[in-house]
Formats: C-alpha cells, structure tokens, sequence
C-alpha cells in the first residue's frame, strides 16, 4: 500500500494539468462556444424577470407537485409550453475568479479520492499502465461520468453533455498519466 502523503505531488500537479488543459479546452478551442444560446428578445425576458422579482436560484417552469401534475390546468400549461430549468444569478458582472478556485480545489478533491483509491488498490512500484489504468478509470468517473446526470436530470442538450464527458475522458487521461509517471517506486 502506498501512503497518501507519498501522492501529494501527483494530487497537485494532476489537478494544475486538469486546470490548464479545462482552459483550454473552454476559452481557447471553439467547441465549447455553442454550448448556450441565446434568449430572443433578451431584453424583454430580462425585464419581465426582474418585475417579477426573481432572486437567484435554480428555477423550473410551470411548476408543481406531483398532485398538481395531475390536473388537466397544470396539463395544460405543459402542453403550451415552454418547459424549462433557468438557473438566475446573482446580478452585477461575472467574476470569473471565484469559480476558478472553486474548479481547482474539485480538481484537488479529485485528485485526492483518486489517490485514496490508488493507494489502497496499488502498491508500489507498480508499474505506469496499471496505474494508468486504476487512476484513469476513478479520475474519469469523477470528471466525465457526472455530466450524464444533467443530462438526465436536467435537460441539458445531449451534444453539450457528450462534450463534457469527453472533456472529462481527456481530464482522466492527464490525471492517469501524471499519477503513472510519478507513481512512487519501491
């Protein structure tokens, strides 16, 4: 059994990898650029938001219970649409630099757990396409496999979701490849 503490180094500098390389996948590669769209007349819905006095949350539309599911308005309101989630936040500018330490320090957790992991299934001197292998597979359960619930759960376009279980394969690969390269030796 390897210790934790003997995978500090790899628990850090996955997670520096997963962050530059999320980095580029979302602000310099294209791909990610069609994830939102637009809404039409946006100043319109923004206005009629902010009369209505909406807070920031996690919103869905129409809302109910499952009692009121049942009744043919609530049917209704469904039926004519539109149906959706809108996740409102707080107003002013978006401050990109709290979420990004909030990312990292996931990408820290991650790495962690997946070494908690390692260590107890690994011992050491194993050698890199084991560890690879082992590290590979939690890292990309943890970064690639939870997007499929918002896919499920809610809504969220299935092109979007593929997109980011792929980030989160490309993320398992880094974190396999720097947990195998400095995996401890005898």
């Amino acid at each position: 059994m390897v210790s934790l503490a003997a995978l500090w180094l790899p628990i850090v500098l996955a997670a520096v990898i997963v962050f530059v390389a999320s980095s580029i996948l979302h602000m310099v590669l294209p791909y990610h650029r069609s994830d939102y769209k637009k809404l039409p007349d946006e100043d319109k819905v923004s206005a009629a938001l902010r009369d209505a006095g909406v807070t920031p949350g996690f919103y869905m539309f129409p809302f109910s219970d499952h009692k009121q599911m049942k009744e043919p308005a609530m049917q209704e309101k469904f039926k004519r649409g539109p149906v959706g989630t809108v996740l409102i936040r707080p107003s002013g500018a978006v401050n990109l630099g709290p979420y990004l330490v909030k990312w990292f320090v996931f990408c820290l957790v991650v790495g962690f757990f997946t070494a908690y992991v390692a260590a107890h299934t690994l011992a050491p001197g194993t050698n890199y396409l084991e560890v690879f292998r082992v590290v590979g597979t939690v890292a990309f359960m943890s970064y690639g496999l939870a997007n499929l619930a918002n896919g499920i759960w809610k809504g969220e376009p299935s092109g979007m979701v593929i997109k980011e279980v792929i980030d989160g394969l490309i993320y398992g690969l880094l974190t396999a490849g720097t947990f195998g390269w400095l995996w401890p030796k005898m």
